[in-house]
């Protein structure tokens, strides 16, 4: 057992993998000029665990040797507490703007090996065992993956399923003597640059039947066939001080082409059962990850709450607006937080020793912290206003010419210097302004589900989880007419 270190993590991305970005096919992700600084912020990630041992590695209980505490397999409350602080330990590095920093499927990953009894359904015994033994190995080698769990849309009016004649999503075509061929195409692989292997996993149901398509497996990024299409780059080559977030968590986002893969049999976790595809998910899934992702929201609400205070201190701008405004902020804060603690306390053995979050408090998180994300980004830049594009940079408070006029200009109130101005405020812009602030409330909007949709299962959760009898109890208190 090992706990990578960060150029542990370097070295194993210089694996040949077949990646384009803005047209140029990369042959090293941790030089490219566009994806350099974000490997390193990775890798950067991985000694910050190793930094903080105490709070993030723990004892493999299989074999005692140390283990990120991300990979483990929770079997009680205090499990539960331990991986809490572990994974808001490691938000903190980051503060929330990484949403694929690798505990995120790892934390996923380590729920289904939990709930492998659910995979072994409908004759799949040996894709579970698959799935439990592919968890140790990711354990073992603390292995950075991406998943893909979306099938590229190209015709509305049609299941994602049936569109261009049933051969855009990703599906099965062939069995051979080491495995299965895919072929298709899969969005959006989050962290496809600086992951060491692709998940497949379900995402939203597929119709009955489609059995094709009811695929899991893991292989890794190198793998003869996969083509990886990153999106544009938001990636800033300027100075960290400058550009906090886009000079080193640019995560990247890709499209993947499946030409015609061959997955080996001992990586397939499912082949061709509908009924378990679109049953995985609906089960333990949001109770185990939402942990994961909650716990990173509520960091990401902290540090918006201390930069905006920050921000309105600097130029003594408080007042009964800002004081409002910031005080909504610190709400989303406290009320992310209370649901992660709610969740915790109500947790409960989900089958075969599985001690996972109750779900009921992250199904309500799921519709509403996206549009908190959303305002929380509008709130920064309706308080930073003009302040957020009038900041000097590190380059012109380095200059001998410029810097007197920065320092009678540019500078805050009282004894909040220039170089104080300027790290806020940029901050501030790189978070809610910058084209990657931009992409990263767009992951915000969507990465758990489209509120809409996600308002509706918060209702059908209401209806699974409670006798509702107060209407029928109080109405037995008026008299009849």
């Amino acid at each position: 057992m090992a706990v990578r270190t960060g150029q542990d993590f370097l070295e194993g991305l210089r694996d040949g993998r077949d990646l384009w970005l803005e047209g140029e096919k990369v042959t090293d992700v941790t030089t490219h000029p566009k994806l350099t600084g974000a490997a390193h912020g990775m890798a950067g990630w991985y000694d910050y665990v190793l930094e903080h041992a105490d709070e993030c590695i723990i004892e493999d209980p299989v074999d005692g040797g140390p283990m990120n505490a991300a990979h483990m397999l929770p079997r009680s409350a205090a499990d539960l507490d331990v991986r809490h602080r572990a994974l808001e330990r490691m938000a903190r590095y980051h503060v929330g703007m990484m949403g694929r920093s690798p505990d995120y499927v790892n934390v996923s990953f380590a729920g289904f090996a939990a709930l492998a009894h659910l995979w072994a359904l409908d004759g799949n015994e040996a894709g579970a065992a698959n799935l439990v033994e592919f968890q140790r190995e990711v354990a073992r080698r603390d292995l950075s993956l991406t998943h893909v769990i979306v099938h590229p849309t190209i015709d509305k009016s049609v299941p994602d399923t049936e569109a261009g004649g049933g051969e855009v999503a990703l599906h099965k075509v062939a069995d051979t003597e080491n495995g299965i061929i895919v072929r298709g195409a899969r969005v959006l692989a989050t962290l496809a640059p600086f992951a060491d292997e692709i998940t497949v996993y379900p995402g939203q149901p597929i119709p009955k039947g489609a059995d094709a398509y009811a695929l899991a497996f893991s292989i890794p990024m190198n793998t003869p066939g996969l083509k990886f299409i990153c999106r544009d780059s938001y990636s800033s080559s300027m100075p960290a001080v400058d550009r906090p977030f886009s000079s080193r968590f640019d995560e990247q986002d890709a499209f993947v082409v499946f030409d015609d893969v061959e997955v080996p049999s001992h990586r397939v976790f499912l082949d061709g059962s509908s009924h378990v595809y679109n049953m995985v998910m609906a089960r333990g899934w949001v109770a185990n990850i939402m942990q994961q992702t909650s716990i990173r929201a509520m960091v990401k609400f902290q540090f918006a709450y201390e930069m905006l205070n920050r921000m309105v201190t600097v130029l003594n701008g408080a007042n009964p607006t800002t004081n409002q405004l910031l005080g909504e902020v610190w709400t989303y804060h406290q009320l992310v937080k209370s649901a992660v603690r709610a969740a915790e306390a109500d947790s409960r053995d989900w089958g075969e020793g599985a001690w996972l979050c109750d779900d009921a408090p992250f199904v309500a998180l799921r519709p509403t912290v996206p549009g908190w994300m959303v305002r929380t980004n509008e709130i920064i830049r309706q308080l930073g206003s003009h302040n957020l594009l009038a900041v000097a940079s590190s380059g012109e408070m380095a200059d001998p010419e410029l810097r007197p006029y920065i320092d009678r200009y540019l500078t805050g109130a009282g004894d909040h210097d220039a170089t104080e101005r300027m790290r806020v405020f940029r901050t501030a812009w790189d978070f809610a302004g910058t084209g990657l602030a931009g992409r990263t409330e767009l992951y915000e909007r969507f990465y758990l589900a489209s509120a809409p949709r996600m308002y509706q299962v918060a209702h059908f959760t209401a209806q699974r989880d409670h006798e509702w009898k107060l209407f029928d109890e109080f109405q037995e208190q008026i008299a009849p007419f």
